[in-house]
């Protein structure tokens, strides 16, 4: 599968940055003392790895994202550096750990997200808007777990990026979770695209997803909202967008089981390159990509996809069967 770059950019935001350590074991069992075969510490967050992603199908894009101050060293010898625009805290960064187990399994420990000041929200937001304008960048991307604001318990508003980014004629998605995702949508209802995965919608949707029509009739309750596009990352189940008159689902099979951290963040890069160089079908485009890139990433062993050689193929189904039931369902009791 070869992938055109879009004639326009991409910006992501990441406010909680953090650094990846990744553990390859050869049995993983609680309680033991457990040596790695192999050991990697990386610069992170879901924005660096859909920027890095990207990158490696030549899209511009640059990644703006929060790092503490005692790691910009580390950050400076990072073989993303070039694209990173950091925006300095105080301290040091988080470190999310993950353990890769022979058999694939991965065992993740994400550190809590720290607070987040007003000026580096507000730095963190300036930079994003300034490097998509500068750039002609198509999608201003907000990644990852929003920080609550410091001294208010209350987590960043992401209402005022959003407005200032259409003002510009950007487009606006979000990958995140949880109440930030909630939170985004209630303040914006017709953002132009979410990546949630089966869990996350079934959470933001209260529904319980046991079939792929359970899905699709969850996204559609946002899209009825205003929301112009979802694509759903449902793992080992496939990929899937939707938007208000178009479904269409596609499955690729990886190589072998790897690391699964950062593979929602690939499989976004490659549903944007797919949507751009999708021509007369770009849903189609978009997804299978997005399930060959996904795909992709779980063979590999970090959380930023080091290349682009290998890429499965792609099954597509336009006007899937809603009736197929999920083999990861979510929700409900």
């Amino acid at each position: 599968m070869t992938a055109r770059p879009p004639r326009r950019g991409v910006v992501t935001l990441t406010p909680a940055g953090a650094i990846d350590a990744t553990y390859l074991v050869d049995g993983f069992a609680r309680g033991d003392l457990i040596r790695a075969s192999e050991y990697a510490r990386e610069v992170s967050g879901k924005g660096v790895n859909l920027s890095a992603a990207l990158d490696l199908a030549g899209v511009p894009t640059a990644a703006v994202v929060v790092l503490g101050h005692d790691d910009l060293a580390f950050a400076g010898h990072s073989p993303h550096a070039g694209m990173l625009r950091i925006v300095p805290v105080p301290g040091a960064t988080r470190v999310n750990t993950a353990i890769v187990d022979a058999d694939g399994a991965t065992t993740k420990v994400n550190a809590p997200t720290p607070p987040l000041s007003a000026d580096a929200w507000a730095q963190a937001t300036d930079t994003a808007l300034s490097e998509a304008a500068a750039s002609g960048a198509e999608w201003l991307v907000l990644c990852g777990s929003l920080p609550v604001l410091a001294g208010t318990g209350r987590p960043v508003d992401a209402t005022e990026l959003f407005t200032r980014a259409r003002e510009r004629g950007i487009r606006v998605a979000v990958d995140t979770s949880g109440t930030g995702l909630a939170r985004a949508l209630g303040a914006t209802p017709d953002l132009d695209l979410i990546k949630p995965n089966t869990a996350e919608l079934a959470e933001l949707t209260g529904r319980a997803l046991v079939t792929v029509g359970d899905v699709v009739a969850a996204a559609r309750t946002l899209i009825d909202r205003g929301l112009r596009l979802a694509y759903v990352s449902m793992g080992a189940d496939g990929a899937l967008a939707v938007s208000a008159d178009e479904v269409v689902h596609a499955h690729a099979r990886p190589r072998r089981l790897g690391n699964t951290a950062g593979a929602g963040d690939a499989s976004l890069a490659g549903f944007l390159v797919g949507l751009a160089d999708g021509g007369s079908a770009p849903l189609e485009s978009a997804v299978a990509h997005a399930a060959a890139w996904g795909a992709h990433a779980v063979a590999q062993t970090t959380t930023v996809l080091p290349g682009l050689g290998g890429l499965p193929e792609a099954v597509v189904t336009v006007a899937p069967d809603p009736a197929t039931a999920l083999s990861e369902p979510a929700g409900g009791a």
